[in-house]
């Protein structure tokens, strides 16, 4: 085969989600599109804020070209990362400047630029589950191991003493994404600071660093009055990223940073080796555009209402049919425990509905599915009377 082998095993387990997503646009062709009920794919329907707009417009026709569209250093402008930098500051009382931030290629590029810069072959990521299944490719890409904590689904809070027996030394860091995408909990105070005690600890037994990498582009989307702990605020050896593409509805912009505090361990060496894997990861640096859009946008709130009406409709009915469902308090997921044992057969059933979930084996949690909820509100309202067969089927 001309491909290499990682290759062909990176390929045979790409991503569930991304193919249930095409396969819904083959079924609306051949049954309409409303007639199909796609929740699988975390692809924003609230518009792109006017500010947005706004500004891509002032900065193309009003900025040099050369600023607009050219190169700038690899950890992107210096002023747009002042800005960002600045806001930081002012949200969550940091002392992070321009230098400690680098702009990336949304969330996705910044974890990359993360591995690329911290592991070695046989290195380990651990993570808690459920978690975003691209983690798994991410960390292999590296030659690394992704060492999964199993999900405690009392309350899906992180198991503290549970990544205390899972760190070794070769463990590099450790991932935490909260608001958390499949099951849309928000991780409390109380379980990142046990989280921190425990990092403490290990780094003491281990003799190195143990990061936390903070993935963080749900971070606006909350409900209820609910907050989500500020992890760099807590935890030092925190790598902070975070991405446009939820807050913003900029998905296909790509565009996000990295920030590390100064109180790090290894700051410059670290800040240095992730602008390197900017470039020589193929990024180069962040698009050029969007870089200047968002450093305008700073103050733009996301649409937290758009997702809250869509929650509160959902988890209703679906709660109503009598499926149990863990309430989100943040980012734009239900999780849903499945009728039956083998929950890719219940995925089944409710294609027959044309309703399109996505596995909880995606997000190593077996057993659940997750449905997205950030689609149209008329197209959800068009979903029901499928929830209701599908419920009846159970």
């Amino acid at each position: 085969m001309i491909i290499s082998e990682n290759m062909q095993q990176l390929v045979a387990g790409s991503s569930v989600i991304r193919k249930m997503f095409e396969e819904g646009l083959e079924m609306a062709k051949q049954f309409g599109a409303e007639n199909v009920y796609d929740f699988s794919l975390g692809n924003p329907a609230s518009p792109v804020p006017q500010a947005v707009t706004d500004a891509a417009v002032n900065i193309l026709t009003t900025e040099n070209t050369g600023m607009v569209h050219g190169y700038m250093k690899n950890a992107g402008y210096d002023d747009v990362r002042a800005k960002l930098a600045a806001h930081l500051n002012a949200q969550y009382g940091t002392d992070y400047e321009a230098g400690d931030l680098i702009m990336t290629v949304g969330a996705a590029g910044a974890m990359n630029c993360v591995f690329r810069a911290l592991l070695a072959a046989g290195d380990e990521v651990i993570v808690f589950a459920p978690f975003f299944g691209e983690y798994r490719n991410y960390v292999a890409n590296y030659g690394g191991t992704l060492k999964v904590i199993p999900a405690n689904t009392e309350d899906f809070q992180p198991d503290a003493d549970a990544l205390r027996n899972a760190i070794t030394d070769k463990t590099k860091c450790v991932i935490i994404n909260n608001p958390n995408n499949p099951t849309g909990v928000v991780y409390s105070e109380e379980t990142i600071r046990a989280i921190g005690e425990v990092l403490k600890e290990a780094e003491a037994r281990i003799g190195h660093p143990v990061f936390i990498v903070a993935d963080e582009p749900y971070r606006e989307l909350v409900y209820d009055g609910v907050t989500a702990p500020f992890i760099p605020a807590i935890i030092p050896n925190t790598i902070y990223a975070y991405s446009y593409s939820k807050s913003l509805s900029l998905p296909g912009e790509r565009i996000g940073y990295l920030a590390l505090g100064k109180d790090a361990a290894e700051h410059d060496t670290l800040i240095g080796a992730l602008t390197v894997a900017n470039r020589i990861l193929g990024y180069v640096n962040a698009p050029s555009l969007f870089q200047r859009v968002v450093a305008d946008c700073t103050d733009v709130k996301a649409d937290v209402a758009f997702y809250d009406r869509n929650r509160k409709l959902l988890y209703e009915k679906l709660t109503g049919l009598k499926f149990e469902v863990i309430k989100p308090q943040g980012a734009f997921y239900l999780f849903i425990k499945s009728p039956t044992k083998d929950e890719t057969a219940f995925v089944a059933r409710a294609k027959e509905e044309h309703i399109l979930l996505v596995p909880g084996t995606t997000f190593g949690c077996p057993g659940y599915v997750r449905l997205a909820y950030c689609v149209s509100y008329e197209m959800i309202e068009r979903s029901l009377p499928a929830f209701e067969r599908l419920a009846a089927a159970y």
